[in-house]
């Protein structure tokens, strides 16, 4: 038999089988159907308000002279409970790779590392903020049925959605172009039109009804060209909206019955029905529904 030209796939990342304790860490640690998860889930989300607020307040000049050093010691104790999180999340999962690159495996990571990077570069310890990313979890926390379900329903109208939408801002991106220019023609350098780029500058801030009024035009030409721009900015706002809104309304019409915290062991995608046996997106088996 003729051997294959093609070179051998590179080998998949090591499967580290769920049983034991690393199986009870990932259901307390990244489900909310449990007591168990659901009070580590309330108490992260606590940790993480306080932390921010301890920020926040550190920032205020009055407070940072005064109580400085106990924000330090308070903020590197949030970072080491983080991290500590973090780790066992690494640890708990099948395949730890996947879930340090997935969207919440990044916001867990940017939660620890503005405090490690203060260290070397002082500007950076204000990142911190980043962690109210991390309050993503509480849909999955408060009333799980409902928001958990809105969440799926609003990320997948969305993604319906992308390519009208890109169609959508094509168009208008070619009209601030083309109306920028005609504004840079009918108004020119003495009215504040210096460029192209400044008038189409002065193109999306009329037709987004922003208007910051450091560029006006001054000729009767021009002011009735803005006018128009304005009212056409009202209809260009409300299109997106309807898109996104059309596309909810059909993913109401198809949407499950009793959606869950569940996670699926494999790509790490929740909101999986209580009576499913195998997950959504990526098809592997689904462990036995634990409530």
């Amino acid at each position: 038999m003729k051997p294959s030209s093609f070179p051998p796939a590179p080998p998949p990342e090591p499967d580290k089988p769920l049983t034991g304790w690393r199986l009870r860490w990932h259901t307390v640690i990244f489900e909310a159907d449990t007591r168990a998860g659901r009070l580590f889930d309330q108490a992260l989300i606590g940790i993480i308000l306080l932390s921010i607020a301890v920020v926040m307040a550190d920032s205020v000049q009055a407070l940072h002279q005064v109580y400085g050093d106990v924000f330090t010691l308070l903020e590197w104790l949030f970072t080491l409970l983080f991290s500590a999180e973090y780790v066992a999340r690494l640890l708990c999962v099948r395949r730890p790779l996947r879930y340090a690159l997935s969207f919440y495996g990044l916001i867990d990571l940017l939660a620890v590392l503005p405090t490690y990077l203060a260290l070397f570069v002082p500007g950076l310890h204000a990142l911190v903020d980043v962690r109210v990313l991390r309050l993503l979890r509480m849909f999955r926390v408060f009333k799980l049925t409902a928001y958990v379900a809105e969440y799926q329903s609003l990320g997948h109208a969305l993604a319906a959605s992308g390519r009208k939408i890109l169609v959508f801002l094509s168009v208008v991106l070619m009209l601030v172009l083309v109306m920028g220019t005609v504004m840079y023609v009918v108004e020119g350098p003495d009215n504040g039109y210096t460029s192209i780029p400044t008038s189409v500058y002065w193109a999306i801030s009329t037709v987004t009804t922003v208007g910051f009024g450091d560029i006006t035009p001054k000729t009767d030409l021009g002011r009735l060209i803005s006018s128009f721009m304005m009212l056409l900015g009202w209809g260009i706002l409300a299109v997106p909206t309807g898109i996104v809104t059309a596309e909810m309304a059909a993913q109401r019409r198809l949407e499950p019955g009793h959606i869950t915290t569940r996670t699926c062991h494999e790509c790490l995608t929740e909101g999986h029905a209580a009576d499913a046996s195998f997950c959504f997106h990526c098809g592997a088996r689904l462990p036995p529904y634990q409530r």
